[in-house]
């Protein structure tokens, strides 16, 4: 009772005042410290101003089991996030130290009188005072503890049941808390610590460590703000576009935050997918903002038959040797047309390719195919997938004509759209090449800023991305922009040094791998190589030409619609678009065909995000329509109507 009662009167002297708070410590406390911490004096500098700075994520919050004042056993997590920045401070409640628990305490007291009327923070902001002394901090000592300081504002106090639930959690933040001990080596009632106090985003991600020097309020403020503002900026310039034009392209399963012990899948139900035929012969008869005409063969002009027919085909899964695999499994279409999960694609049984799938989106417009460039038509290119065994599987033209031939639902379409001709090698290529062809995508941000000088389409930091875009940075000598339209590709083929570093397989000794969400482990380069399977050999364009100058060069893709279309470069290798800025920020990787528009950049970290979020701005006002038309097409189930039924129960009832 004794303890309790000092207890008590410790809470009210604090919520008096945190500066009469600390001058009573140092008159009662004669082995304090002279020197006090900014916030009982006068800090040695201004904060800078919100936004000025950044304060890049330097690490993930911890988890774990805490118990709350009414003696509920919850996860520390349940209290981060939500929206919200929240400020984490270990202490223990009968610190005497003034440069210690109390003047966190004294702080975060004197934050929430100032964010009471801050309407930027008053919602947004929570801070949590987490005990490290479970033996004496108990709920109801807790409990006591923010009935005194917790007047009106978001500040939670919490304790665990035991030193075996706080101890790994202050491992896991670095706070090392040693219990004190006498002259004579017995356990004291106090600790020695070094305060730290954690700024945490709505994201779980360590913002910022405070210590002493570096606790005060305005300092705390100025950074919430900043991280908030750097989450409202992400919102407002670079996804407004993105979400606007494109809220069915998205992953099955979104990957974010898989590193963290708290990764909850967010997968997609097939219920969400509602189909709306769309009228996409006019994306041909009339392009989107930014785009050129559609060039179409003489022989094969796109038709609303043609492109019905070939969309039909592109996702009918019984085109595949075993009737499970369409074009559209590797270019899925709220996947930005290829597929956001897979580093390179995964065809018939699960065989796997060498590359990532390209985007089909505005693949009319290309003279060059694949990533290496090896077709120059879409009529052409069709087959290729069809008969690769690691792709569709099967092993013929003929054994595909067949096929179609003795489907009823496919009777009399080929003749309609065709003038009477049925179905064959040429006809097939040819409908599947016009439903590619509506796959054209433009009228994005960038389109109505640059060619429908609309000045306020794009923000002004998104604006400053173009001109790195086509200033210092080079992307546009590749990717270009030209007066009236632009495709940013320049449709050729450059060596950048990707294909060089995988081909020499040029990799770290050693590579953290991530094991189960929240798990790493560092694992050596032989172990790896010895329970992987090695790299697939490939060196780009010297395949196609023989020419040993072509080793190691890959198409130049568009960037139109880029910020849908992950992961980047031709094996998948990059999984966002910061990554690839920062790969030819860096100069690609030298070796003797290095393509020399590849060089060192000096972009800065805040250039790199003007650039990326410039081509955030590259999303077509068009994505959803051709999305959820690509969601009304059927995908080939087979019925009782198809030749493989009867064989197939044949065998089933053997």
């Amino acid at each position: 009772m004794k303890n309790f009662t000092a207890y008590l009167l410790f809470v009210s002297c604090l919520v008096i005042s945190p500066n009469s708070y600390a001058a009573a410590f140092q008159t009662q406390e004669s082995d304090q410290p002279a020197v006090l911490a900014p916030f009982y004096t006068d800090p040695e500098y201004p904060p800078p101003e919100v936004g000025s700075y950044k304060l890049p994520p330097i690490g993930n919050a911890a988890n774990g089991a805490i118990i709350n004042g009414q003696g509920e056993i919850q996860r520390l997590h349940d209290l981060l996030g939500n929206g919200k920045i929240v400020l984490l401070s270990f202490f223990y409640s009968t610190c005497s130290d003034i440069n210690g628990c109390p003047l966190a305490t004294a702080v975060m007291y004197k934050l929430q009188q100032i964010i009471k009327t801050d309407p930027q923070l008053h919602d947004r902001f929570r801070m949590i005072s987490l005990s490290f002394d479970p033996t004496f901090d108990t709920p109801e000592i807790i409990s006591h503890y923010g009935t005194g300081l917790a007047q009106g504002g978001d500040w939670r106090f919490i304790t665990t049941a035991s030193l075996n639930d706080i101890n790994p959690i202050l491992e896991s933040y670095g706070q090392s808390v040693v219990r004190d001990i006498d002259e004579s080596g017995n356990i004291l009632p106090s600790f020695s610590h070094v305060l730290k106090v954690f700024l945490i985003d709505p994201q779980k991600k360590i913002r910022n460590i405070y210590s002493v020097s570096f606790l005060y309020p305005e300092l705390i403020i100025n950074d919430a703000k900043t991280v908030l503002s750097e989450s409202q900026t992400l919102v407002n310039n670079n996804l407004d576009n993105f979400n606007q034009f494109s809220k069915l392209s998205k992953p099955g399963d979104y990957k974010d935050g898989y590193e963290s012990d708290t990764y909850e899948t967010r997968s997609l139900a097939v219920e969400q997918r509602k189909g709306k035929q769309t009228d996409l012969l006019a994306y041909i008869e009339n392009p989107p903002l930014g785009l050129p005409a559609m060039p179409q063969p003489t022989n094969n002009q796109v038709t609303r038959r043609k492109i019905a027919l070939g969309r039909k085909l592109f996702y009918d899964r019984r085109l595949s040797l075993n009737d499970t695999f369409s074009c559209a499994m590797c270019h899925i279409p709220e996947q930005g047309f290829t597929n956001n999960e897979l580093a390179m694609a995964i065809g018939f049984e699960g065989r796997s390719t060498r590359r990532n799938s390209p985007t089909l989106y505005n693949s009319g417009y290309l003279q060059r195919l694949f990533h290496d460039g090896r077709e120059e038509s879409l009529e052409q290119q069709v087959w290729g997938p069809l008969l690769a065994r690691n792709e569709m599987a099967n092993p013929s033209v003929g054994a595909v004509i067949k096929k179609i031939r003795s489907l009823a639902d496919y009777r009399g379409l080929f003749e309609q759209a065709f003038d009477g001709e049925s179905v064959n090698m040429e006809t097939v290529s040819k409908a599947i090449a016009s439903y590619e062809r509506t796959l054209a995508s433009g009228n994005s941000a960038f389109d109505r800023w640059y060619y429908g000088k609309q000045h306020d389409a794009m923000s002004a930091r998104a604006i400053k991305g173009y001109e790195l875009f086509t200033g210092k940075a080079g992307c546009s000598s590749c990717h270009t922009i030209g007066e009236e339209s632009a495709l940013f590709t320049d449709d050729q083929m450059h060596n950048t040094g990707m294909g060089y570093r995988e081909s020499m397989g040029i990799r770290p000794d050693k590579e953290k791998i991530l094991v189960a969400p929240g798990v790493y482990i560092e694992v050596g380069r032989e172990v790896i190589d010895m329970v992987g399977h090695p790299p697939p050999t490939d060196v780009g364009y010297y395949e196609v030409t023989q020419n040993p100058n072509d080793r190691w060069k890959y198409h130049t893709p568009s960037l139109r619609n880029v910020a849908l279309t992950a992961p980047y470069m031709h094996n998948g290798s990059m999984s966002n678009l910061r990554e690839v800025v920062e790969f030819y920020n860096q100069g690609g990787v030298s070796n003797e065909l290095l393509d020399p528009r590849i060089r060192p950049l000096g972009l800065s970290e805040q250039e790199i995000d003007y650039l990326v979020l410039f081509m955030q701005n590259l999303t077509g006002s068009n994505v959803n329509e051709i999305v959820a038309d690509g969601f009304a097409s059927p995908v080939g189930d087979i019925t009782e109507d198809d030749p493989h039924w009867s064989h197939e129960k044949r065998t089933a009832d053997k």
